[in-house]
């Protein structure tokens, strides 16, 4: 039976929800979490933990509904609940094989064919080359969605070619990831107990397709050329795992551990990491292995983490590692490659500027697909449904002027960065400092905050500096304050006329201003 529920518009997400503990758990938290800081609270998000009858877990308030999977009747009681819950107007179906029962998932079908609601779906796996049955399945679901997001364009291509779902109804939205500074990574390492040793990493919840065997084997080759290396292995055994197996894997790599005699260069952390923990780690990664046997995996969520922390990558050629890994932020190996694995991560703890270079790449290609992003991408998928009043409100960051204080000199703004830090050595130019100018006044008539007028002195000295006699301004000045040859050769109209609407700015703001 649903809890109570908050009176206004909602989305329903449909997955399995921590504290289960999964990927696709995992994901739908992230998913949910990042809608919610997003977004005002014009509308409401709600879930549905996908789960078994005899579950012993403790959901937190959002979860209104729990689905019990192996019920074939629950799914159409489900579909009647949510149809006559006014409040609901969207559903987002997260899937995956084995989440949903019956054969290949099909009972999923009996909710689909009584919701009268709009429903989108997630797949996280797309086979190639399904049984008929499957295919059949995956079809049926896909014709009965209002649209399909996939995170691979790969995986729409197969929808595309092999379901023969129309390519309207389809959208690419990468998995989501975590915004981390590039800065902060590289303190990390600097001050951190392991700053001496080379870090390679894998993480997630243990299971034989983790495939850490092949790891362990490659190592054998990589510490005599690089003894001060370190393997952390994190995460606990996946709980299906557990339950049906106990530790036998983790046991059996254990044994290797000590068979390959690597017992000073292997660390098991048997723990299911928090999300501060596990960046933290990832932050002091100099390759991330990426190891999987299942040829049929599209996306990895682990995969995903270590890129956006600006891993360099060794990675099994899944869809996903074909398309990130293209943009040199990291290197592909076949499936269950020891040597390829071994012979890669030698040539890349060779060379620190080819390591430095992919992790830069691998920073650089996430940008894009941070939680908020994905959050912005799946609620364009909901608006349709949604009348004027009721259109989700952007929920704006609080300002964060940061950065700026970091680029902003006794002389002025700074022209460029690398990453984070700023480059003093690009100099300083009129435009930049101008637009300076503009943001840092806009941002005083907001907040009054008396702070930042010492900013606005510093841009405002800088254009004075660039103004010649006759009124017009020169644009490139060096890091000791010196103007540059540039000047002499290079179109300045765009500068002039930014330097003039800047000092228009300050003008219209005379009134509040000392």
């Amino acid at each position: 039976m649903p809890n109570s529920v908050t009176p206004n518009s909602a989305i329903l997400v449909i997955g399995s929800y921590p504290p289960r503990v999964c990927g696709i758990a995992t994901y739908t938290q992230d998913l949910i979490d990042s809608i919610i800081r997003k977004f005002e609270p014009s509308f409401s998000v709600m879930i549905c933990a996908i789960d078994s009858k005899d579950h012993t877990t403790n959901y937190p308030e959002e979860v209104k509904y729990i689905l019990d999977y192996t019920n074939e009747q629950a799914y159409v009681d489900l579909a009647k609940s949510i149809n006559q819950n006014a409040v609901i107007k969207k559903v987002f179906i997260q899937h995956e094989f084995g989440l949903f029962g019956g054969e290949y998932g099909e009972f999923l079908l009996r909710l689909m064919c009584q919701l009268e609601k709009p429903a989108s779906i997630t797949f996280h796996t797309v086979l190639p080359e399904p049984p008929i049955k499957q295919r059949q399945v995956v079809t049926l679901i896909g014709e009965m969605s209002n649209h399909i997001v996939v995170m691979t364009r790969h995986s729409a291509n197969l929808l595309s070619e092999v379901y023969q779902i129309p390519d309207e109804k389809i959208s690419v939205i990468p998995h989501g990831t975590h915004i981390i500074s590039w800065r902060e990574r590289l303190l990390k390492k600097q001050n951190h107990i392991l700053k001496n040793r080379l870090i390679l990493t894998t993480f997630g919840l243990l299971s034989t397709n983790k495939n850490i065997e092949t790891a362990l084997s490659a190592l054998q080759k990589i510490v005599p050329q690089f003894p001060n290396v370190l393997y952390l292995v994190l995460g606990k055994t996946h709980p299906e795992v557990k339950k049906n197996q106990g530790e036998v894997y983790r046991r059996m790599l254990e044994q290797k551990v000590e068979e390959f005699e690597l017992t000073e260069h292997v660390i098991f952390v048997d723990e299911y990491l928090s999300l501060q923990q596990l960046l933290a780690y990832l932050q002091l990664t100099d390759i991330y292995l990426f190891t999987s046997k299942d040829e049929n995996q599209a996306v990895s969520g682990t995969f995903s983490y270590a890129l956006s922390c600006a891993c360099p990558i060794i990675s099994a050629p899944i869809p996903q590692a074909e398309e990130m890994l293209r943009r040199q932020a990291g290197v592909l190996i076949d499936f269950n490659n020891a040597d390829m694995v071994a012979n890669q991560a030698i040539r890349l703890l060779s060379d620190y500027n080819l390591r430095q270079n992919m992790s830069k790449n691998a920073f650089a290609i996430t940008r894009n697909t941070v939680w908020e992003n994905a959050a912005i991408a799946h609620v364009g998928l909901f608006k349709q449904y949604l009348n004027d009043s009721q259109q989700p409100i952007y929920k704006l960051p609080p300002i964060n002027l940061k950065h700026i204080y970091a680029l902003t000199t006794d002389i002025g703004m700074i022209q460029f960065s690398k990453i984070s830090v700023p480059d003093l050595n690009s100099g300083y130019t009129l435009d930049d400092n101008a637009r300076a100018l503009i943001a840092i006044c806009m941002y005083y008539d907001k907040t009054r905050d008396k702070a930042v007028l010492g900013l606005i002195t510093t841009y405002l000295n800088f254009i004075w500096l660039c103004q010649k006699p006759f009124g017009d301004f020169l644009n490139y000045v060096d890091e000791c304050g010196n103007f540059t040859r540039q000047n002499a050769a290079v179109n300045l109209e765009d500068s002039n006329g930014r330097a003039i609407w800047a000092l228009g700015v300050v003008l219209s703001f005379q009134d509040i201003l000392p």
